[in-house]
């Protein structure tokens, strides 16, 4: 398999896990920048790992899997490129997450220049679409903040807890999920210290949010604010949502949340009475593909309030990835994903 884009973090990220996959071989990792330096050159916790060097895309060889970490709008531009390359590939992009090019541009303010290929894409969400995705030639990643809400809500959704509106995400980011390329908001001095709502309204995961939860059988109108605080990995999303009938109580939020995830390896709900760690906490899921989620419905009304943590760069974008390989490869579905986390961290 082959990467496209594999000097940023979710490439990096994305080496970090397969090189040491024991079911893939790593045969090519692009970079324009870094072409003919080692991996390690960017990514120096790699150092030992391989003595491979990034090649640019020109060189790229057909591979069985192509996953392209490319910037949003990127892939869409030479995706009978990259088909003709490999017969399986996964988009980490924007460029195939919504359902039509009119939502594309919608969101995003450009035309989608491909939107012949916008339905053969499968969403990369294995909780909701594992099946599909063991079928799929070609599946779409989901953004990071759009899965951690995705998985938070959907169940609540498909079982008639919640009113369809308004459902409102207040998740705080961390900042890898800006990327590796460097900006003003990210130079240190500015960015340290930093409790930053960048998007206080119309962000973009909302429209795969609200996707999403259509699939779900019910649909409901997602608001979210975005803000950006002092943490590298990690994103906590809070969301505010009211059950459709007073009667409503944590048992059946309980029994939504075991029903639609019994068996899914990589969702925990955690909602618990003692220590320090009672509610789901991005910190000590850095490095794992694990998504936390935990509730608390409020005595004195119909609100119900919804935590959910994840690695933004695993299970938000690399680690994804790799799970919906693993399906797509007929592999067992944790297989390379097993890293619990660190604590202390």
């Amino acid at each position: 398999m082959a990467i496209v884009g594999g000097s940023g973090y979710a490439g990096g990220e994305l080496l970090r896990l397969l090189l040491l996959h024991p079911g893939v071989e790593v045969a090519q990792a692009t970079s324009e920048r870094y072409a003919g330096r080692p991996l390690s050159l960017p990514h120096p916790n790699l150092r030992g790992l391989s003595t491979q060097t990034f090649v640019p895309r020109d060189a790229l060889e057909e591979c069985d899997v192509l996953i392209l970490a490319l910037p949003n709008g990127e892939s869409m531009k030479n995706m009978d490129v990259w088909a003709a390359k490999a017969p399986k590939i996964i988009d980490l992009g924007a460029d195939f997450r919504l359902g039509s090019a009119s939502e594309w541009e919608s969101w995003y303010g450009t035309p989608h220049a491909a939107p012949g290929w916008i339905g053969r894409f499968v969403p990369g969400i294995p909780e909701l679409y594992s099946e599909r995705i063991r079928e799929a030639r070609y599946v779409a990643g989901p953004g990071c903040e759009a899965i951690v809400s995705i998985l938070c809500l959907y169940p609540l959704v498909k079982s008639g807890l919640i009113r369809p509106e308004p459902v409102i995400v207040d998740a705080k980011m961390g900042s890898s999920q800006a990327g590796h390329a460097p900006s003003e908001s990210s130079h240190h001095p500015e960015r340290a210290g930093a409790v930053r709502s960048y998007k206080p309204t119309g962000h973009r995961h909302a429209a795969e949010i609200e996707q999403a939860l259509r699939d779900a059988g019910g649909g409901a109108t997602v608001l979210v604010t975005a803000t950006a605080i002092e943490m590298v990995r990690g994103i906590l999303a809070t969301i505010h949502a009211f059950v459709r009938d007073p009667a409503i109580g944590e048992r059946d939020v309980w029994q939504a949340y075991r029903s639609a995830y019994a068996g899914k390896p990589f969702v925990r709900i955690v909602k618990q009475t003692q220590g320090l760690y009672r509610l789901p906490e991005p910190k000590i899921l850095a490095g794992t593909n694990i998504c936390e989620i935990g509730f608390e419905k409020e005595s004195r009304s119909d609100r119900l309030v919804v935590l959910g943590a994840i690695d933004n760069l695993v299970k938000g974008t690399a680690g994804n990835a790799v799970q919906c390989l693993n399906l797509m490869a007929g592999f067992p579905e944790t297989l390379g994903l097993e890293f619990p986390g660190l604590h202390p961290v």
